[in-house]
């Protein structure tokens, strides 16, 4: 009996290469509208599928598939002697390869301005409908609902037996997980977020969770392009911690125009800085706390350099990872010395998280990335003494570390590299302290940027005994003035910028 392929795609890319190779594989081709024209124009022959359901294509295209013909193919159970007889009595052909690509709903969504009626019309209902019966009959039917699987499908089918049988199983669970994250799309566009939801797939063991009695596991969200890959990996997996830290030092850094070194350390940085040269951006960053940074995540938004490279070994400075979004050839020669030092590359054009979200108890909380950029057209000065054009680039400097620094957070910085963080504590004057002892010496003419608004002027008081000379903070405490007259007592300039930045 000549075997079939049902062939009805959105995205053409490569189908007229894959239904070639079934044609050789001694597959009569099934198809429908612009496929099957698409197909024919390549003299590639095509059988209609209005030719075996003896019924037109009709609504605008709304029905084409929707047919106990076609349907009747895929579903009947090869091996039940019922489906069998009744298969052949309803004359019902097997059709054992579906391949569909559905409707790009995601693509018209993502745009942002495509009416109700216009998305509608993206939704598609004959695919998932033959995409989930051929998953369903997986044991006969083989079903592509990926591009990606073309060569795998066609080398499976040559092949044959268990490779075929495993690979199907394969992608009929694919097929779940597409559909899924496909109704999950439409249901978040239709409804305005009220629906929210997103299909994780590809369960990556992790060596543990945040501690070791706790299991870990790390999954990719379906659809999403995977924005990192691991091009040195140890004997030792990824821990939960090394991800968590290598996604907050990556945001950091990406806030940055200017080449930016940070280091990350239990998800807050220890030090970060910014500099002409990414290997001297690198070391002040290390410079700013060397105590901290100890067994730490170092994130960079230029290549890696073979001059970081043996900093990093001739430091001994314990590094878990290394992310960027590159590493010279010289760069990695040097790292396979310390085999144990994970290197992450990053695509920085794919890594721009829209939204956060973070799992409670009985749901999620969702919420928009944190991408406000504060400049200095944004900046209030609120005292009688006015910051410098220096302090005005080391307090937006500032600015943008205190965002990646867990609240209640205090930066102190110079010439655009931290030299005191104090962090997660549930006293902003605390946080100031730690800042100041960490800082030592060189708080002496540095400025302070506060995620939050000062509750009290105390940490302003504490700032100036430590040598602060100018501060940046949100605003919009109920004590504003007696924090402000505070500042202009002990003659420091702080501006606002209006927005907070917390962290948590």
């Amino acid at each position: 009996m000549v075997k079939r392929a049902l062939i009805s795609v959105s995205d053409k890319s490569g189908i007229i290469e894959f239904a070639s190779s079934l044609i050789d594989l001694g597959y009569e081709i099934l198809s429908t509208g612009g496929t099957s024209a698409i197909l024919q124009e390549s003299g590639i022959s095509v059988t209609d599928v209005t030719d075996i359901t003896d019924f037109p294509e009709c609504f605008g295209g709304r029905v084409k598939t929707l047919h106990p013909m076609v349907a009747g193919g895929i579903l009947f159970r090869r091996e039940n002697e019922k489906d069998q007889e009744q298969a052949i009595k309803l004359g019902i052909s097997p059709i054992d390869i579906v391949v569909v690509n559905l409707y790009p709903f995601e693509k018209i969504a993502a745009k942002g301005d495509a009416t109700r009626a216009e998305l509608i019309e993206q939704i598609d209902i004959g695919g998932p409908t033959l995409l989930r019966a051929a998953a369903k009959n997986s044991k006969d039917v083989t079903v592509v609902c990926d591009l990606a699987d073309y060569d795998r499908v066609i080398t499976a089918t040559k092949d044959g037996g268990d490779s075929l049988n495993e690979l199907r199983q394969e992608l009929a669970t694919k097929v779940f997980a597409r559909t899924a994250a496909y109704d999950s799309i439409i249901a978040r566009t239709l409804s305005g977020d009220h629906y929210f939801g997103d299909i994780l797939m590809n369960k990556h063991e992790l060596r543990y969770g945040e501690n070791p009695h706790q299991e870990g596991s790390f999954y990719d969200v379906y659809g999403a392009p995977r924005c990192w890959k691991t091009i040195q990996q140890n004997g030792k997996a990824m821990s939960y911690l090394n991800i968590l830290d290598a996604d907050g030092a990556w945001n950091l850094v990406r806030e940055f125009t200017d080449p930016t070194a940070a280091c990350i350390k239990h998800a807050n940085p220890s030090g970060v800085a910014s500099n002409d040269s990414i290997t001297e951006a690198f070391q002040r960053s290390y410079d700013a706390d060397r105590l901290s940074a100890f067994g730490v995540i170092i994130a960079l938004n230029r290549p890696c350099t073979a001059e970081i490279a043996q900093k990093i070994i001739d430091q001994k400075i314990f590094t878990e990872v290394i992310i960027a979004p590159e590493f010279d050839t010289e760069a990695l020669a040097v790292l396979e010395k310390k085999p144990k030092i994970r290197a992450i590359q990053i695509d920085p054009d794919v890594c721009t998280p829209s939204h956060t979200s973070r799992s409670v108890l009985g749901g999620m909380l969702v919420q928009d990335q944190d991408n406000k950029k504060v400049t200095e057209d944004d900046l209030t000065c609120v005292t009688d003494c006015k910051p410098t054009s220096e302090q005005i680039q080391d307090l937006l400097f500032a600015w943008k570390v205190v965002k990646h620094a867990k609240s209640n957070a205090i930066v102190f910085t110079k010439d655009l590299a931290t030299v005191g963080i104090g962090c997660g504590q549930t006293s902003r004057v605390d946080s100031t302290i730690i800042a100041a002892r960490r800082a030592g010496d060189r708080a002496k003419g540095a400025v302070m940027a506060s995620d939050a608004f000062f509750p009290f002027p105390d940490s302003v008081e504490e700032a100036s005994a430590n040598g602060i000379a100018a501060i940046i903070q949100p605003g919009g405490s109920i004590r504003d003035g007696e924090v402000i007259a505070k500042a202009n007592e002990l003659g420091i300039p702080m501006v606002l910028t209006g927005v907070r930045a917390f962290r948590h």
